[in-house]
């Protein structure tokens, strides 16, 4: 079994990229030849936008939450559009309504499921309950660094890491609805937890993508503890 967060930075910039969204659709389905693959969606433009608007009727984080979460289901129902002849045809809603789908099809596609959680806490909880072989998260960055790139030029990209440091990290991150992290909070809480080996690969880069997939060397950084 294997996790995918597909960053919604990448399906959803300044318009929806459909064509980013076909190849990833061959990837996943030569892929589910070999392994069972759980597809997680962001919101990227889209959320943010109605969060945006939403900021400006209610300050209420609960349902600025349900805002994205919805939004994550509409990338994610574009996906299942191009796949809908190996993935199961509904939207997961939950963790374990996932599981049950992947019980009768090798390929699940989910968005967001609860407040308060991102898309790649879906996914790591995803991996968690599957004991997935590993968990990739495909964003807009092409790894984890020590500090912020954007920020500090001297920034370091860390190309294997332990989940402590990870933690370390993350941690001096403050998250709000709709906040664009590598990883947030919770999700490393529980890749943590669970040890779960996660690789974080910029997305856009589909070799990146499969080396990935199959547990190959990659540019990114791989976080297994070790």
């Amino acid at each position: 079994m294997i996790v995918i967060s597909i960053g919604g930075s990448i399906v959803s910039k300044e318009k929806i990229n459909v064509e980013y969204i076909k190849k990833v659709s061959e990837i996943i389905r030569k892929a589910s030849h070999n392994y069972k693959l759980g597809l997680v969606v962001g919101g990227g433009r889209l959320a943010r936008e109605y969060i945006k608007a939403a900021k400006e009727l209610t300050q209420n984080a609960y349902i600025l939450d349900q805002i994205g979460i919805t939004s994550t289901r509409l990338n994610a129902m574009l996906f299942l559009a191009n796949l809908s002849d190996i993935a199961y045809p509904k939207i997961a809603d939950t963790i374990d309504e996932a599981i049950e789908y992947l019980e009768s099809s090798n390929v699940v596609i989910m968005g967001g499921t609860e407040p308060g959680h991102t898309t790649d806490a879906v996914a790591a909880l995803l991996a968690e309950r599957a004991n997935a072989e590993r968990l990739i998260i495909a964003t807009n960055v092409d790894g984890i660094y020590d500090k912020d790139p954007k920020k500090f030029p001297d920034a370091k990209k860390l190309e294997k890491l332990t989940f402590n440091e990870l933690i370390k990290i993350v941690m001096s991150i403050e998250y709000t609805p709709g906040v664009n992290a590598v990883i947030d909070h919770l999700a490393a809480m529980i890749i943590a937890r669970s040890k779960i080996k996660t690789y974080v690969i910029f997305g856009e880069d589909l070799e990146e993508l499969e080396k990935a997939i199959y547990g190959k060397d990659v540019k990114g950084s791989v976080i297994d503890g070790k």
